[in-house]
């Protein structure tokens, strides 16, 4: 899969160097060490030229990313795929529950990056897997992956510094106030590979903003909006606990109120502006039918 891009240089921009130039515009040294090294990477007025170049007015300067080698170890298999939106840089899908991610010891060919390898496998194209936002396997809902290196790079630069903004649903056990803030850092439990617990000595900041949606007395459950600040693996699963009011249907940390065979969390919500062209994308997607089963609002 190649990715071009086009740069005509204005006057404010001349007297940089290339590399001083793509740095700006989100190419990593990764990506430059790259391009040095294609014969089409960069070219400057249709010239193959080193990135110490220095540019002026009126200059074309013409990228190419090529991408030929897919994802080691990431096995094509067929597989329906809910895709909301997708664009020679980005790729945004609806993850059902009960899909994991990533491939691992347990999970060779059952993952989301199997089905997307399949489904650039009939284009013809290398599948390199670039999740920029991440799911537990049982909950379902919206997920971003990047389609070439300087996507990727500017969207997870775009997560750390919280301009991705992800809004889940998650239905807990009991009556929660309206609107609330946790602010509770996060860290591993000890003696576990898995679990994740509160821990303000040790643990990494985490803070979530909740707002209730609605509640069924029978049986004792709450519906809710959460907006994450930070990405902490489980965040919301933890700080509910946290609150005392854990997550139904989540096995890890509140075994025997289920309701439903899984956590009930869906990522709702995604706001985010595009990274190459700056314009800004919504994308909402609908609960399943095992939460959406359990209230009338949906």
């Amino acid at each position: 899969m190649n990715r071009n891009f086009h740069y005509l240089i204005s006057g404010e921009e001349s007297g940089s160097t290339i590399r001083e130039y793509l740095r700006q515009r989100g190419y990593s040294h990764h990506i430059l060490t790259g391009l040095k090294r294609s014969p089409r990477g960069i070219r400057l007025n249709g010239e193959r030229v080193p990135v110490s170049r220095i540019l002026s007015s009126g200059d074309f300067l013409d990228i190419c990313l090529e991408e030929t080698d897919p994802s080691a170890n990431v096995v094509p298999v067929p597989m329906e795929l809910s895709i909301l939106y997708e664009d020679e840089d980005l790729l945004v899908l609806n993850k059902p529950a009960d899909t994991p991610v990533h491939p691992s010891v347990n999970n060779r060919e059952n993952t989301l990056a199997n089905g997307l390898a399949w489904y650039y496998k009939q284009q013809n194209l290398p599948f390199v897997c670039r999740f920029i936002s991440r799911l537990d396997r049982d909950t379902s809902g919206l997920l971003l992956t990047a389609k070439n290196a300087l996507s990727a790079s500017l969207l997870s630069a775009a997560l750390k510094q919280g301009q991705i903004e992800k809004t889940y649903l998650a239905i807990v056990q009991g009556q929660i106030d309206e609107t609330g803030t946790i602010s509770a850092p996060i860290a591993r439990e000890a003696g576990s590979a898995l679990k994740r617990r509160v821990d303000f000595e040790e643990g990494d900041p985490a803070v979530t903003h909740y707002q209730l949606l609605a509640y069924r007395p029978d049986p004792d459950i709450s519906l809710l909006s959460l907006r994450l600040e930070t990405g902490r693996t489980h965040q919301i699963r933890v700080h509910m606990l946290y609150l005392g009011h854990p997550l139904i249907g989540d096995f890890l940390y509140n075994p025997g109120r289920e309701l439903i065979g899984r956590q009930a969390l869906h990522a709702w919500k995604l706001k985010f502006y595009h990274p190459i062209t700056g314009k800004l994308l919504e994308f909402q997607a609908d609960p399943p039918k095992d939460m959406a089963g359990l209230f009338s609002e949906f």
